[in-house]
């Protein structure tokens, strides 16, 4: 049986719906501002599950290891109120090092609602920074999108 349960990829680009539910929203029945991040994380964890990198298994070898956000910029565009069905687009844009960088944008039908630029580390049981395992960096190298500038090479 297979399930889009997780999202889609395409064309190196992961496609994730969330319907908005009640307990999304604030007391204007919009959106409030932080699940737009919330919503993000679902659509990074489960481009990355689609690759066959699940947290669980992560955290549960001899050595642990952890995902932390190391920096983010974000822009709030738009809002949406409950039953929109949104969709989340996550890119990989580069993994060097101990970084890996991320563009998610966050749409309501073709509108855009929500962007963040968001940098990743990888991080040992004791906190410290490592360098992504070679296996896990040439799975996620696979979906990376080149950009000169702000255009798209694929």
């Amino acid at each position: 049986m297979t399930s889009d349960l997780s999202g889609i990829i395409k064309e190196k680009t992961h496609f994730f719906q969330i319907r908005v539910f009640y307990e999304d929203t604030d007391f204007t029945g919009i959106v409030y501002h932080a699940n737009y991040l919330k919503f993000a994380e679902r659509g990074r964890t489960n481009f990355l599950r689609l690759l066959d990198i699940n947290h669980s298994d992560l955290i549960s070898t001899n050595e642990p290891k952890y995902f932390v956000v190391y920096k983010m910029n974000s822009k709030f565009l738009g809002t949406s109120t409950i039953d929109d069905i949104l969709e989340v687009r996550s890119i990989f844009k580069s993994i060097e090092g101990v970084r890996l960088k991320i563009d998610q944008d966050i749409f309501k039908d073709e509108k855009k609602l929500f962007s963040a630029n968001i940098e990743f580390a990888l991080l040992d049981k004791n906190a410290k920074p490592l360098k992504f395992p070679d296996d896990m960096k040439l799975k996620i190298k696979k979906y990376t999108i080149l950009f000169v500038g702000s255009v798209r090479c694929v």
